[in-house]
């Protein structure tokens, strides 16, 4: 019998056809101005990002006929959340007024976002276990 021989190049075909393409849907946007931030989050903790630095990954994507589509690829096997905000005026970050956002915010999984109820990770995950779709209606407060 002979012995098994696992090269690099074998070792990595294994991680490509193990790897996850998520994609984002962003739809609902009041206008076509500014870009949207879809940000990738994969711990658990890390949503709400009052900060906009827990996240995993971050893409800004151009916004046409009020709809936005990101794509993730080499994701590994797990548990994601996503939170997406309409940068209308394209200055990288959330523009707010008193307390709440001026522009569209979005999580998955969540249909509606107030003061009181604030996310977290642990109700916009899901489990990304194959290529997968996901969709994002902004939300304006």
């Amino acid at each position: 019998m002979k012995p098994l021989k696992i090269t690099a190049v074998t070792l990595f075909s294994l991680s490509v056809v193990s790897a996850q393409t998520l994609h984002v849907d962003v739809t609902g946007l009041k206008n076509d101005q500014g870009v949207v931030q879809v940000s990738l989050y994969n711990k658990e903790g890390s949503i709400p990002d009052k900060t906009q630095k827990n996240y995993y990954k971050r893409l800004r994507v151009k916004i046409k006929n009020h709809q936005a589509n990101a794509i993730f690829k080499g994701l590994e096997k797990g548990r994601y959340a996503v939170s997406i905000y309409h940068d209308e005026n394209n200055n990288g970050k959330i523009d707010k007024g008193l307390f709440l956002p001026k522009e569209g915010v979005g999580l998955s999984n969540y249909s509606s976002i107030d003061f009181f109820h604030l996310p977290d990770f642990t109700k916009a995950s899901f489990l990304l276990d194959h290529d997968k779709t996901v969709t994002i209606e902004a939300i304006y407060l």
